[in-house]
């Protein structure tokens, strides 16, 4: 991860934000050690999880889950680089029963905690996004925008109080999904009318010229 993060980052000058996944760490101390090196990959920012990937029990108790993110605080700011450190509560991804009581619980504590922007990915009900805005206000909140959620748009999400936009893996699913309708009309129908609509290869040409 930490490569493929130094790849990216050495590879534009735009600033890179790493899905950290969960620090690659169980207790505070490795999330604290693992936030240094990927500081060290020049990222601008990287986020936290409470994921813990064990089907069992899949969300970190909170109390640990708090103390994981005041430690992934605590290394940006012994690190003197203003690094962004968002908070993730995974309640959504994880099929918690009560996802939006445990979000506004958790996110609230990873604020308080120092996280500066917070992020429960899976959100989709404009009144549910509403209320993690105003529970963690002022700091500001990300969200992920998928085939979930789509019919949002952006000054939709601006006028709830959303800071940040995420599309995750949508466009390069968006990609993928012209790919096989495409491939299956040619098999089913013998039909090439859906490559009308590829992007032209010039032009492609052209934005990437010197990019490799």
């Amino acid at each position: 991860m930490l490569r493929n993060i130094g790849e990216i980052t050495a590879a534009t000058t735009l600033p890179v934000n790493a899905d950290f996944l969960n620090g690659f760490a169980h207790e505070p101390e490795g999330v604290a050690t693992n936030t240094n090196l990927c500081i060290a990959e020049g990222v601008a920012g990287l986020s936290i999880e409470d994921n813990t990937g064990n089907s069992a029990a899949p969300l970190y108790e909170e109390k640990l889950a708090v103390e994981r993110i005041r430690a992934a605080r605590r290394a940006i700011d012994d690190s003197g680089i203003p690094v962004v450190l968002t908070g993730r509560c995974e309640a959504w991804l994880v099929g918690s029963s009560d996802p939006l009581r445990v979000v506004l619980e958790r996110l609230t504590f990873y604020a308080e905690a120092g996280a500066h922007c917070l992020y429960a990915p899976g959100v989709r009900e404009p009144n549910e996004i509403k209320q993690i805005v105003k529970a963690v206000a002022p700091k500001p909140v990300n969200v992920l925008v998928s085939g979930f959620n789509c019919e949002l748009t952006v000054s939709q999400l601006a006028d709830l109080g959303v800071r940040r936009i995420s599309v995750g893996s949508g466009l390069a699913l968006a990609a993928w999904g012209a790919f096989i309708r495409a491939a299956q009309t040619i098999q089913k129908d013998g039909a090439f009318n859906l490559l009308a609509q590829n992007a032209a290869s010039a032009e492609l040409n052209e934005r990437f010229r010197g990019k490799s």
